[in-house]
C-alpha cells in the first residue's frame, strides 16, 4: 500500500472502526511516518474520549421556553414594517440626488421677473481678443502646433552636440 492510501484510513484505524489487514500492518511496520501519524491520531482520540462536555444550567430549558413563548406572543411585523426603513432610505437618497442635480444644472439660470428666458438670449461674443490673454495664447499655440513640436527635435540635437563636444 502507498502512504496516501494509509493516510486516508488513519482516522478509522485510530478510532477502532477498521481493523488492520496484513497489507496495512506491513506498511506500518516499514513506514515510520505513517506509524507516527497513527500514534498521534490515537493520542488525540484518547484525549477526546476523556473530555466531558459541560452540563447546561438547570434553568436553561426554563429560560428557553419562556423566551420562545415571548417571541410567539409578540405581534408579527407586516410586510410594510419590514420594507419601511429601506424604502425610506432609498427615497431620501433619490430626493437628495435630484436636489443636487437641480442645484448644479440651474445654478446659472436663476429666473428673475421681467427677464427674458436665458435660452433665447444671445450673448455678445468679443470681436477681438487682445494679445497676452489666455484665449489668444491658446489660439497661437493651435496655429503654430507644428512649429512648436519641432522644438523638441532641436533640444535633442543640442544635447547630442554637447556630448560630442565635451568628451
Amino acid at each position: 500500500m502507498k502512504c496516501e492510501e494509509i493516510r486516508g484510513i488513519i482516522p478509522d484505524l485510530a478510532s477502532g472502526l477498521m481493523g488492520t489487514s496484513p497489507a496495512i500492518g506491513e506498511h506500518l511496520a516499514g513506514c515510520g511516518g505513517c506509524t507516527k501519524k497513527l500514534e498521534e491520531f490515537r493520542q488525540t482520540m484518547a484525549l477526546l474520549d476523556e473530555w466531558q462536555a459541560p452540563e447546561p444550567s438547570p434553568y436553561f430549558d426554563v429560560r428557553l421556553q419562556a423566551r420562545l413563548r415571548e417571541e410567539m406572543a409578540r405581534p408579527q411585523a407586516d410586510l410594510w414594517g419590514w420594507l419601511r426603513r429601506p424604502a425610506l432610505a432609498v427615497a431620501l437618497t433619490v430626493l437628495v440626488g435630484v436636489a443636487v442635480g437641480l442645484f448644479f444644472t440651474t445654478n446659472n439660470r436663476i429666473y428673475k421677473p421681467g427677464q427674458e428666458d436665458l435660452a433665447t438670449v444671445e450673448l455678445p461674443m468679443p470681436q477681438s481678443i487682445g494679445p497676452g490673454t489666455a484665449v489668444s495664447d491658446l489660439q497661437s499655440l493651435e496655429k503654430n502646433h507644428d512649429l512648436y513640436s519641432d522644438f523638441d527635435l532641436l533640444d535633442d540635437l543640442e544635447v547630442q552636440h554637447d556630448v560630442t563636444a565635451n568628451p
